[in-house]
């Protein structure tokens, strides 16, 4: 009988021994994270939380942090720490888990988060979690606005922009103008002109989207310096005596060139002879026009359009001969006779070849 309550003393000085060996165990046991949340993508406005997991840590303090160039505290236990409004902690006995929550989310909360389990004070326990933030892109200033560039020099265009995800850059020409790269669009930070020629200048736009919002644009105006090139509508021109004729010559060039007229090597000015006109239709485009006024023997012959800027020159010929009927326009219903202005009518002019063609005729 006595050896039986012995035995079960016994039994029970084993268990006894054995739970405190499991619970002296269980103190030397270090604390550990063993659960992390995985790295969040959110957007402006929306709500992440973050979840920690820790074990064997209640004789210890827990920690949230933002760590980032300058690190912020925001929670130690179960007690928030940061006074913001947006900001909440919650902790789960149950699975010893502590749970951060973020609501209206702005860019300024993108960064690391960190939770952490203070052992000493030269041994700590983390656990990093990384918060993106979905921003539209925004094209920086550092990115190209306006280029000019001599003719058959290389043309270098930047475009950079900040954004998450990262933006994609895209370039494109006005009007869907095909690149200097033989394509519609290109893709890439850096779009090189090798040769540029006055056929590239124009307006380029760099696109940046990310799927964020509908993206960001810059216009990049691109200026060609070049020599003139010169072009003659009607290089030959027949007038009647007494009568006034247009001479024109279309210039293109840049910068603007400057224009002249001359016939025998003269340079000629407005006077009661002629009256010169230009008329710029855009940067590069200039209309000159010569009129020759109640035109003269002396005045048939060979005009020369010349123009010229610090790229160069050039010079088209535009010839002037005379002819019997008057040429409309600028002709039309108007005649000089020694100077004096006559007014006649369009019937008389009809009237005037009438009578020519039937003198012809009656030869």
């Amino acid at each position: 009988m006595w050896q039986a309550e012995l035995m079960k003393i016994n039994n029970l000085w084993h268990a006894l021994l054995l739970l405190l060996l499991v619970a002296c165990a269980e103190a030397q046991r270090t604390p550990t994270i063993s659960y992390i949340t995985q790295e969040q993508i959110k957007d402006i406005g929306g709500t992440v939380e973050f979840d920690c997991s820790v074990q064997y840590a209640k004789e210890y303090n827990v920690l949230f942090l933002k760590t980032d160039s300058d690190p912020v505290f925001l929670s130690t236990g179960s007690t928030l720490v940061i006074k913001d409004s947006r900001f909440s902690l919650r902790y789960d006995p149950n699975s010893s888990t502590y749970k951060l929550q973020i609501k209206d989310i702005q860019e300024t909360d993108a960064g690391t988060y960190t939770c952490q389990v203070v052992i000493s004070t030269v041994h700590k326990v983390s656990a990093n979690v990384k918060l993106s933030v979905r921003r539209p892109p925004v094209i920086s200033d550092n990115s190209t606005q306006s280029i000019v560039a001599s003719e058959g020099s290389e043309v270098q265009m930047e475009c950079y922009a900040s954004g998450y995800p990262t933006p994609t850059i895209t370039w494109r020409r006005e009007n869907n103008a095909i690149l200097p790269t033989d394509s519609a669009t290109y893709v890439g930070n850096i779009l090189r002109i090798k040769s540029v020629k006055k056929e590239d200048r124009g307006t380029y736009y760099c696109v940046a989207d990310n799927g964020v919002s509908k993206g960001d644009r810059r216009n990049i105006n691109v200026e060609v310096e070049f020599a003139p090139v010169i072009t003659v509508p009607r290089p030959r021109l027949g007038q009647a005596l007494q009568y006034d004729m247009d001479l024109e010559c279309h210039i293109e060039a840049y910068p603007p060139p400057a224009i002249v007229w001359t016939k025998d090597d003269i340079q000629l000015a407005n006077n009661q002879h002629y009256t010169v006109s230009h008329f710029a239709t855009a940067d590069e485009y200039t209309d000159s026009t010569l009129r020759v006024i109640t035109i003269e023997k002396r005045q048939y012959g060979d005009y020369v359009c010349k123009a010229t800027n610090r790229f160069g020159d050039a010079e088209a010929r535009v010839n002037l001969f005379e002819t019997i009927i008057p040429v409309c326009p600028p002709a039309c219903g108007q005649a000089y006779y020694g100077g004096a202005e006559h007014i006649a009518a369009s019937a008389s002019s009809l009237a005037l070849l009438g009578i020519l063609l039937a003198v012809l005729y009656s030869r």
